[in-house]
């Protein structure tokens, strides 16, 4: 009675270890219901494009003034409701990069750091040599002609914007050329007469 008590266990034993083995088969679960709906578990989502924000970057280009200091100018263009203010200036390209602007102290043209230019809604806003601008300082490398500096503009709630700085060193210079009384006046109106970013901070004109 025993033994057929033991045969008969071991025979309702046999049906469960064939599932078993069945559900541990490689060549089967490989194409199962089960790791398809394992994969899809694990598959990530494919991640919606980042929206296009409202400032676009045109006329954008770097000059050194000497081997320890340069600049960058660009004009910034809002194509949003509202209103966008350019907070701060990231790169590579110097120890120290910073907003700065011309300011007219008893009659002497000076260079003081900026907070902030605000890029009015529908508008645009001009980084330009005698008004706002990019400084560089503690240049990390020369500004050769040709080469291209990587900057990101903080706009806050408008976004970073990365953009690709071309170095010509001689952009800009039109304003200052024409000599005698017109040429003082064209650089006077820019900002820059007989001064220059390198003068402003202490270090010799290029």
């Amino acid at each position: 009675m025993k033994t057929k008590l033991t045969l008969a266990a071991l025979a309702a034993l046999l049906p469960l270890s064939a599932l078993a083995c069945a559900a541990h088969d490689p060549a089967k679960s490989a194409s199962g219901p089960e790791t398809l709906t394992l994969a899809a578990m694990t598959t990530p989502a494919e991640a919606a494009p980042a929206p296009a924000g409202p400032i676009t970057v045109t006329d954008a280009y770097a000059r050194s003034a000497n081997q320890q200091t340069g600049a960058a100018f660009m004009t910034l263009t809002n194509a949003g409701t509202s209103a966008c203010t350019l907070r701060g200036v990231t790169s590579d390209v110097a120890q120290r990069v910073e907003l700065h602007t011309h300011k007219d102290e008893g009659g002497v043209m000076k260079m003081v750091p900026l907070d902030g230019a605000t890029v009015p809604a529908g508008g645009s806003h001009a980084l330009a040599r005698g008004g706002d601008h990019v400084m560089f300082m503690g240049l990390n490398r020369p500004l050769a002609d040709g080469d291209s500096v990587a900057l990101t503009l903080d706009l806050g709630d408008c976004g970073q914007v990365p953009v690709t700085v071309p170095v010509d060193n001689a952009a800009g210079m039109a304003t200052q050329a024409g000599g005698g009384q017109a040429g003082a006046a064209k650089a006077g109106a820019a900002g820059h007469a007989g001064m220059d970013h390198g003068q402003a901070h202490g270090q010799p004109s290029n």
